[in-house]
């Protein structure tokens, strides 16, 4: 028999959308929150020349200035002022989590509530403005270095240099933190979602034109459609694939009445880390070739050009190292993102536990093995949904913006964010429900 929230997702119709008032003053809020990111990614950095920067990207595009520029939504191309994005806002988040499960006071912070949480996140804050910092000034030093891209070099220009672009990154941030608290969906996810997708069209537009040029034929174009509708297909059942454990609570007495103890499930997602593993798997493998690119004056030692020309991207090196580390990274952020002791505690606390399994330690044990094993499955999903499209890449030609991390995010924020629609539909479907059936016993009393 369909539970109550089923039978309410299944009732969801046009004019229940209609009625939601909320939710559409939610989506308008998210939509106009996005149109101000877009237009920030086309304001110029001041003081540099977009000719001569945009040569010089051009050069070093398919190394991580390209994972960058994709995950700013094309602001590093154009050098704008959110060129930074929101990454360093992302690798603030994360080195906070890894120091969480490292310093005590950090992990008794996290277990305080609300107020630990406040307290962690605006850790996270000033770690952004840190790295931010120091993203910027390694930009401004870097277009320093290039030939004709800088017009009045000096302290001037970097000290300029980082407050706008750490300004960028900073209002990023809060605009993330507005969207996740009065629109639809994770704000900072939304805000890269974004930039992927308006990108999408004209890495489309490249991979026909190609075709028409004769640069690639037919085939390889409809091999590369077909391909991505079904890494899309894989990622949309995978991301919504869990591992469901059984949960039991004994019976309780309350007065004279004894109740039957209830049955819940403990869901553990396939993909617990997502798209980290493939973001920071990227970053690594690309910052060699890049930073040779950029000291590239001559000097290199041969056993330096051996190692970056066996790291190029495409490169059979390169595609063993990437599912190396994509394996590595999901094990490593999902052991930081779940705690298996922490879960079996709170079910002792409640009284609950898994059929079978002594509550405390064997439970911890029991559930930390099978989430070893689904995520073995994870990562096996991670590595061949983002290592088959860099191979269509390498061999084709194709554009950046069609790799397997940009179709992760897309799917996997697409998902989440439907999820919450729809969540939102369900809340004020059932509002909707209460108020008729008060109005009823109302009606009934007079």
């Amino acid at each position: 028999m369909a539970s109550a929230a089923e039978q309410l997702a299944s009732n969801l119709n046009f004019s229940t959308f209609a009625k939601a008032e909320d939710l559409k003053k939610r989506l308008w809020f998210t939509l106009g929150a996005l149109l101000v990111y877009r237009l920030g990614t086309y304001i110029p950095l001041p003081g540099i020349n977009p000719e001569a920067f945009a040569n010089a990207f051009q050069s070093q595009s398919s190394g991580i200035l390209g994972l960058v520029n994709m995950m700013a939504g094309g602001a590093v191309q154009r050098m704008a002022i959110f060129a930074l994005g929101i990454m360093p806002y992302i690798s603030a988040s994360i080195i906070v989590q890894l120091m969480t499960s490292v310093i005590p006071s950090l992990e008794a912070l996290k277990k305080e509530g609300e107020q630990g949480r406040k307290i962690i996140n605006q850790y996270t804050r000033y770690g952004t403005v840190l790295l931010g910092a120091m993203q910027a000034y390694g930009i401004s030093v870097g277009l320093e270095n290039g030939t004709g891209i800088v017009a009045d070099p000096g302290w001037f220009f970097k000290l300029s240099t980082v407050v706008t672009l750490l300004g960028g990154t900073m209002f990023l941030m809060w605009l993330g933190e507005q969207i996740t608290s009065r629109g639809i969906g994770n704000g900072i996810s939304l805000i890269i979602f974004s930039g992927i997708v308006a990108n999408l069209p004209h890495a489309i537009v490249g991979t026909l034109e190609l075709g028409r040029t004769g640069a690639l034929s037919t085939g390889i174009i409809l091999g590369v459609i077909v391909v991505a509708i079904a890494v899309i297909a894989l990622i949309v059942f995978v991301e919504r694939a869990q591992r469901r454990l059984l949960i039991q609570y004994p019976k309780r007495q309350v007065g004279n009445r004894m109740f039957q103890g209830d049955t819940s499930h403990l869901p553990l997602k396939l993909n617990t880390s997502g798209v980290i593993p493939a973001i920071f798997a990227s970053s690594l493998l690309l910052l060699p070739a890049t930073l040779a690119g950029f000291a590239n004056n001559g000097n290199m030692p041969t056993w330096a050009t051996t190692i970056i020309s066996a790291l190029g991207h495409g490169q059979p090196a390169y595609m063993l190292l990437y599912a190396a580390l994509i394996a590595f990274f999901c094990f490593f952020y999902t052991a930081i993102v779940f705690n298996p002791a922490d879960t079996a505690d709170n079910l002792k606390k409640h009284g609950g536990f898994i059929p079978g399994i002594r509550p405390g330690e064997r439970t911890a044990q029991y559930i930390d093995y099978v989430l070893t094993r689904i995520t073995v499955v994870g990562a096996i999903y991670l590595v061949f949904v983002c290592v088959l499209p860099e191979v269509l890449i390498a061999e084709t030609g194709v554009p950046f913006y069609l790799g397997g991390t940009s179709l992760l995010i897309v799917v996997s924020v697409t998902l989440d964010t439907v999820a919450q629609i729809q969540g939102h539909l369900i809340a004020q479907q059932y509002e909707g429900l209460i108020k008729k059936s008060k109005l009823r016993g109302g009606k009934r009393g007079k």
